[in-house]
């Protein structure tokens, strides 16, 4: 193994129990670990975050809720203490039957969901009796334009729909936001008025829905999300309590120790992002430390040229991996850290191999572990140089991943 992920049990904790104390001691946070808890290992996350006290976990699609059931129990989470899985992707057809057999809860948003779920729920009734009722969380699109019923005849239509078929239960309404991070947002305004009008065709159906659950981490971080109205949590305890239901917010980036600055606005908006604390570290071993004179070239095409003696230490990761190409060296290239220093990248990186310059680094040698990513050098730092955004360079992470305190 040339290089591997170190995930921290107690940041991870730490971050969320922050960002539970910003949402307020009664706003529980759906803790989300879809794809592979953003790289950090959902077999490994899900666990510190049930026993963090996390009420849901969120996951992609059924398979990785499979994966995360299968995870908690080996952990030694009991059933009675184990989280609700949320599937936030929609469920396809051919998942009913999984979703049923592991108590796996679905966003919906289309009738033909709806009847997939239905038709399977009788096929298992022999087995599964004709007790409570199958739970499901009913998306709003309010603008994202993603997922979600969009508010008037459709939403109708889906609810007229859900009252003929008792057996699926609407435990909750959910919608998601698309512009968290930015204060005084006319497009989050917008957002709130059009999720206000679908809680009150909902309230009229005559639907209770036991929770109302909306946002992200900039959600719970940016105290000035609309023009004069507060924050978005603010507003959601506002509108769960009209219809009778706990509020809830949903939390993923922020887990992990990253969140988007809010923009618009000065730091004073910003509730937890400071809070935070990178949960990864990623180490990669020198495979080797080698002399270059004058005039030697680095990597494919020779982009590095050596204009002095140097010392060069060859490490054992590359894109493959998940480190970004765009680290390769030039005006603005990447670095790793070897005891504690900066070591520039030189030339390309390859796809399993990069090379480091640590002249001046005292004692390198074959073996020694080095930090590509971790203190000092985060994931903003590898998404400024890649043109991306953090979430992007998390979910790239691929190596073996361990648990540490």
């Amino acid at each position: 193994m040339t290089s591997w992920l170190e995930i921290s049990a107690g940041r991870l904790t730490q971050n969320y129990q922050a960002l539970s104390a910003a949402a307020g001691a009664d706003v529980p946070v759906l803790a989300v670990i879809k794809a592979n808890a953003y790289g950090h290992g959902l077999a490994l996350c899900g666990p510190v975050l049930a026993r963090a006290g996390a009420p849901w976990l969120g996951v992609q699609d059924v398979e990785e809720g499979v994966q995360l059931r299968r995870a908690l129990a080996a952990h030694g989470v009991s059933v009675a203490q184990q989280p609700r899985i949320l599937i936030m992707g929609g469920p396809l057809p051919a998942d009913s039957a999984a979703l049923l057999e592991h108590n796996l809860t679905p966003i919906v948003w289309t009738i033909d969901q709806l009847e997939a779920l239905h038709a399977a729920l009788h096929s298992a009734r022999p087995t599964r009796g004709h007790g409570e009722p199958f739970d499901v969380h009913l998306e709003i699109d309010t603008g994202m334009g993603r997922q979600g019923v969009a508010p008037g005849e459709p939403l109708q239509a889906v609810l007229a729909w859900l009252l003929q078929h008792p057996a699926l239960r609407l435990q909750a309404v959910m919608t998601h936001f698309a512009s968290t991070e930015v204060a005084h947002c006319e497009l989050t305004t917008l957002q709130r008025e059009r999720m206000e009008r679908a809680m009150g065709a909902i309230t009229r159906f005559g639907f209770r829905p036991e929770i109302v659950h909306v946002g992200n981490t900039s959600m719970v971080d940016n105290g000035e999300a609309a023009p004069g109205e507060g924050s978005s949590v603010v507003w959601l305890k506002g509108v769960a309590a009209r219809a009778g239901a706990q509020p809830m917010v949903r939390a993923g980036i922020g887990l992990y120790g990253y969140c988007l600055p809010v923009e618009g606005s000065d730091t004073a908006a910003s509730l937890v992002r400071r809070k935070l604390l990178p949960v990864v570290t990623w180490r990669a071993a020198v495979l080797a430390v080698a002399e270059l004179a004058p005039g030697a070239t680095v990597g494919y095409n020779g982009t590095f040229v050596a204009t002095a003696p140097m010392r060069v230490a060859l490490v054992g990761v590359g894109y493959a991996n998940g480190l970004r190409r765009e680290l390769s060296s030039g005006a603005a290239g990447g670095w790793m850290l070897v005891a504690g220093q900066r070591a520039r990248i030189l030339g390309r990186v390859s796809m399993n191999l990069t090379v480091l310059d640590v002249t001046g680094i005292d004692d390198v040698a074959m073996g020694d572990a080095v930090v590509v990513l971790g203190d000092g050098i985060t994931a903003d730092d590898h998404a400024r140089l890649a043109r991306t955004i953090s979430y992007e360079i998390l979910c790239g992470l691929r190596g073996t991943h361990r648990l540490v305190e």
